[in-house]
C-alpha cells in the first residue's frame, strides 16, 4: 500500500509532534512547512514557558522524542501562595501539593531545532518557508491532508472565531517571560510557585532548561489597567529584568528574596505581550473550496495563566496522530476534520473553562476551595495534579454545590 502523504504548516509542539509521531508509524510521507530555520529558532527570542506535565511529556516519550529529559531540571510540585490584603510581606493562603509524577520546562529555543533535526534524519521533509493561502491550495493539491498548526494573517483568517466556544474578545492579562539564572531554588524541593494578587495579577516561577543550561523562568500576569501592566515602556533587556524585580518587591517581597542576585540567561530571554483568548472553527476553507485542518492554538488558544498551552498543543497532536492511523486509507473529509477536533475538544473543553474560570475575580467556592488547601494535604494534592490532568477539577471546582459538598467530606 502506498504511504499517504501529510503537510504540516507550522514546526511548534503539534506540528512537530504530529510529524514525528506519524513517522514513527512509517505508513505517511510527512512535510513540515516552518518559517523559520533551526538556527533562527535557537539564536532568537524566547516564545513560551512551556512547562509541561507528565500526560504531555509521556506522549514524547512515547514517539522517542524527550532528549532531554536527562538532563532538565524537575518541577515536583505547585505551591500555592495570595498575599494577605492589609499586611504587606504576609501570606493569607499558602500550601504545597506534591506531583504524582514530575513536570519539566525545556526551552523551544533548545526543543524545536533539535526535533526539527531528527524529523529530517528520520525521513521527513521540511520545508523553510513562509506560508500563503496560496501555498496552502499548492500543498491540498499534492497531499492527502493538510494541518495547520501554525499561521497568521491571510492562514489565520480562514478559521472562524467560535463565538459559543470562546468567552472573551480581548486580552485578559498584560503577559511577560523573564528568564533568569542566579535565583535561589526553592526548598525543600522544586514546583512552580504561584502566587494570586488579587485585583493585580499571578506570577509564577519555575525551573527550566534553555540554551546555556537550567535556569528559572518567570511568568507575570498582569490584569489590564493595572499596575502589573507595565510592559509598554520597556525598551531594552535590561529594563524589563528590573521590571520583573520591581513587580516583586513591590507585591511578592518572599518571591524578591529569591532574586537578590538574578541575572538574564540572555538579552533573548524575555518576552511581552497579550492576546484574546479564542476558540476557532477546525475547518479552514481555502478559496477553491478545499478544507484543511487548525490544529493547536490555530484552533485553541487558551491564557498561559494555567500553564496549559504546551499541554494542550502535546494531547491535540496526540489526538490527531491518533485519528490519522485509525482512518486507514479512507479520505480525510470534512467530516473527518470536525470529528477529529470534537475528539480533542472532548477535552480541551475542561482546560478552557479552569483557565477562563481563573482570568475572573475568584468566587467564594473557588475561594473556599484554596484557603482550605492549608488544612487538607489531600487537597493540596489534587490541585496540583489537576495541572496534569485539568478534567478532574470537574464537577467540584466548578459548580458552588460542588465544592461545597466535597470540602464538608473532607472535614468529616
Amino acid at each position: 500500500m502506498a504511504k499517504r502523504s501529510v503537510t504540516i504548516v507550522g514546526g511548534g509542539q503539534s506540528g512537530l509532534q504530529l510529524a514525528l509521531g506519524l513517522l514513527k508509524d512509517g505508513g505517511y510521507d510527512v512535510r513540515v512547512v516552518q518559517n523559520r530555520t533551526a538556527e533562527e529558532i535557537a539564536t532568537g527570542r524566547v516564545t513560551s514557558s512551556q512547562c509541561m506535565f507528565d500526560q504531555a511529556l509521556q506522549n514524547e516519550r512515547d514517539i522517542g522524542i524527550n532528549f532531554w529529559e536527562g538532563e532538565c531540571p524537575t518541577v515536583d510540585s505547585i505551591n500555592f501562595t495570595v498575599p494577605a490584603p492589609d499586611a504587606p510581606g504576609v501570606k493569607a493562603i499558602d500550601w504545597n501539593g506534591k506531583l504524582d509524577r514530575y513536570a519539566q520546562s525545556v526551552d523551544q529555543r533548545v526543543k524545536f531545532p533539535g526535533w526539527m533535526k531528527a524529523f529530517e534524519e528520520r525521513g521527513g521533509t521540511l520545508d523553510i518557508h513562509d506560508a500563503t493561502v496560496q501555498d496552502l491550495e499548492r500543498y491540498a493539491n499534492e497531499s492527502d491532508l493538510v494541518v495547520v498548526a501554525a499561521g497568521k494573517g491571510e492562514i489565520a483568517g480562514m478559521f472562524q472565531r467560535d463565538d459559543e466556544k470562546s468567552v472573551f474578545d480581548k486580552p485578559q492579562r498584560a503577559l511577560a517571560l523573564t528568564y533568569v539564572t542566579g535565583m535561589v531554588p526553592r526548598s525543600p524541593h522544586s514546583g512552580v510557585c504561584f502566587n494570586l494578587i488579587p485585583t493585580v495579577g499571578e506570577y509564577f516561577v519555575f525551573p527550566a532548561l534553555t540554551t546555556t543550561g537550567p535556569c528559572e523562568i518567570m511568568v507575570f500576569e498582569g490584569i489590564p489597567g493595572g499596575p502589573m501592566d507595565c510592559w509598554g515602556e520597556v525598551k531594552t533587556p535590561e529594563q524589563h529584568l528590573e521590571k520583573s524585580k520591581w513587580i516583586l518587591d513591590t507585591f511578592l517581597p518572599w518571591e524578591a528574596e529569591r532574586c537578590r542576585d538574578i541575572a538574564l540567561t540572555d538579552d533573548n530571554g524575555v518576552l511581552a505581550g497579550r492576546f484574546p483568548p479564542t476558540v476557532r472553527h477546525p475547518n479552514g476553507r481555502l478559496p477553491s473550496g478545499k478544507a484543511v485542518l487548525g490544529m493547536g492554538d490555530v484552533v485553541v488558544l487558551n491564557d498561559p495563566v494555567t500553564g496549559q498551552g504546551s499541554n494542550n498543543a502535546s494531547k491535540c497532536a496526540r489526538v490527531y496522530m491518533d485519528s490519522i492511523l485509525a482512518r486507514g486509507g479512507e479520505a480525510f473529509d470534512e467530516a473527518w476534520m470536525q470529528g477529529t477536533f470534537d475528539a480533542y475538544w472532548n477535552y480541551a473543553q475542561y482546560v478552557a473553562g479552569w483557565t477562563n474560570a481563573l482570568l475572573r475575580p475568584p468566587p467564594p467556592h473557588v475561594l473556599n476551595i484554596m484557603g482550605a488547601a492549608q488544612q487538607f494535604p489531600v487537597l493540596a494534592k489534587r490541585i496540583a495534579n489537576g495541572f496534569d490532568d485539568p478534567t478532574d477539577f470537574f464537577p467540584w471546582f466548578a459548580v458552588p454545590e460542588e465544592a461545597d459538598a466535597y470540602l464538608k467530606q473532607l472535614a468529616a
